[in-house]
């Protein structure tokens, strides 16, 4: 169940940023195993200039196409499961038009205590929701 944190430059059509969500959504399901309906996505258009991201010292140039992905999940995923992911991230980008070099992603892990679904509750801890188990991926 993570949570999904896009960010974009202003200019794409709606249909191609609904792509990027749906290709980024789509990589985190086949992955990890998800269900579908377990989509928790924010999506944010920003105006040209605000995104600065250079290439850490790789030696590639990025465009104004950048997409920077934040993914917040429960932790105890292994390194090679994570890994899977990103790669499957940039493949079904690529197949909306974003190359790799345009793609940033961020991964943050943090525990069932760290969620809450609605009401004031913490829906692990109460057992409303089953804890997932991080062996599926």
């Amino acid at each position: 169940m993570p949570l999904v944190r896009i960010e974009l430059q202003e200019g794409r059509p709606s249909a191609a940023v609904r792509a990027i969500a749906d290709a980024v959504h789509e990589a985190i399901v086949s992955q990890y195993g998800i269900p579908a309906r377990d989509r928790f996505q924010i999506v944010t258009e920003r105006p040209a200039g605000s995104i600065i991201a250079e290439d850490a010292g790789l030696g590639f140039d990025r465009t104004d196409g950048v997409v920077v992905i934040q993914i917040f999940t429960q932790r105890g995923r292994q390194t090679a499961a994570k890994q899977s992911l990103f790669a499957e991230i940039a493949r079904q980008l690529g197949e909306v038009g974003v190359v790799g070099e345009d793609i940033f992603i961020g991964y943050v892990e943090n525990g069932p205590e760290d969620w809450s679904f609605g009401f004031g509750r913490s829906q692990y801890l109460t057992g409303e929701l089953a804890v997932p188990s991080a062996a599926v991926a």
